[in-house]
């Protein structure tokens, strides 16, 4: 298991954009006060040493040096010692919408977006439970069984997308009976779906399936995903917006929170059922209904020695950082003779 000890260091990569923006501004106004000497080509001759390609060179080295001695304060560890131990806890499937209609922008940043950061906390949140999740559109399929590993439920809730599921639609119905499915044999009373979708089901008979849950002792509870007034559903290539869906006749297709449909599917059950706002997702009641389940002793492997790899990373930053330094802007002289021989420019 690969894990990172303090990870929230990480965010010091996210400097890097910013540091390449600065680089460029000061190249840019660099030429600039450069032409405004004189004829470029004339003040190049001027300063024929100077080399063109020697700052691009040190700068990469420098964001180099720089990334690797974040990623050594983070401390990347690998997991050397695996242990069998026992646990109590409770078996818990999330459901997860993955149709295009959750792109809409109703709720900000995005349906989808609010979504992921809901199941993150809510992972905080989960001592010695075990998650496992079902993603749907059109049609279901597992993406993570169950677990005890949070970093992994982090992790592939972080890449939650339509692109996902090639057959888009909303099949609740689906996922709901998929995730009865990807239980463990273990006292009914341990076990519960949590959905979180706009609602908008056209695919198959949701109720159905959560009457199925009811007669296994499953609880669904609901989290819906979207506003009542709607939204329209954007188009995005590369993580930019090129416009919105729009139906046969040109118009702009609207999505709505199905509030009723969830609220139905979670009361099937005895489950809760929690709207999302335009500002937040207060999932505090619902952690609250998980902490007072009966809890199923289970065994579970988990690391419990892990060697820390701080120290290739930080040889690395070190010689980044280094050759950076004693790297200079000139050219090389021997390169400048040859190349002037050959007629060209270093």
């Amino acid at each position: 298991m690969f894990r990172f000890e303090n990870i929230i260091f990480l965010y010091g990569l996210a400097l890097i954009p910013l540091l390449i923006i600065v680089y460029i501004l000061s190249r840019n106004w660099r030429r600039r006060r450069l032409n405004s000497i004189g004829d470029i080509e004339l003040v190049n001759k001027l300063v024929n040493d100077a080399s063109n390609v020697k700052p691009l060179l040190k700068f990469i080295l420098l964001i180099l040096g720089f990334s690797a001695l974040i990623i050594a304060i983070a401390n990347p560890q690998i997991g050397s010692k695996l242990e069998e131990v026992k646990r109590e806890g409770v078996e818990i499937m999330l459901a997860v919408d993955a149709s295009n209609s959750m792109l809409s922008e109703d709720i900000k940043p995005s349906r989808i977006e609010r979504t992921k950061q809901s199941i993150s906390k809510l992972i905080d949140k989960l001592e010695n439970d075990k998650i496992g999740i079902v993603i749907f559109a059109g049609k279901s399929f597992l993406q993570l069984p169950l677990t005890t590993d949070y970093s992994a439920a982090k992790l592939m809730a972080s890449t939650l997308s339509p692109e996902l599921v090639s057959t888009q639609g909303t099949a609740i119905g689906s996922a709901i009976e998929l995730c009865l499915e990807s239980f463990s044999e273990s006292d009914k009373r341990n076990r519960t779906i949590i959905l979180l979708t706009d609602g908008e089901n056209h695919e198959d008979d949701a109720l159905a399936a959560a009457e199925k849950a009811k007669e296994k002792g499953i609880t669904i509870h609901s989290v819906g995903m979207g506003s009542v007034d709607g939204g329209p559903i954007p188009i995005m290539q590369n993580n930019v917006r090129m416009g919105f869906r729009k139906d046969n006749e040109g118009n702009i297709i609207m999505t709505k929170l199905n509030a009723s449909a969830l609220e139905q599917i979670a009361s099937e059950t005895s489950g809760k059922f929690i709207r999302a706002s335009s500002t937040e997702l207060d999932l505090s009641e619902l952690i609250t209904e998980l902490s007072q389940m009966d809890k199923t002793e289970f065994e579970s492997k988990v690391f419990t020695d892990f060697d820390s790899k701080f120290q290739i990373f930080l040889i690395l930053a070190l010689f980044f950082i280094t050759l950076e330094f004693i790297l200079s802007d000139r050219r090389n002289k021997i390169l400048t003779y040859f190349n002037k021989l050959m007629g060209g420019k270093v």
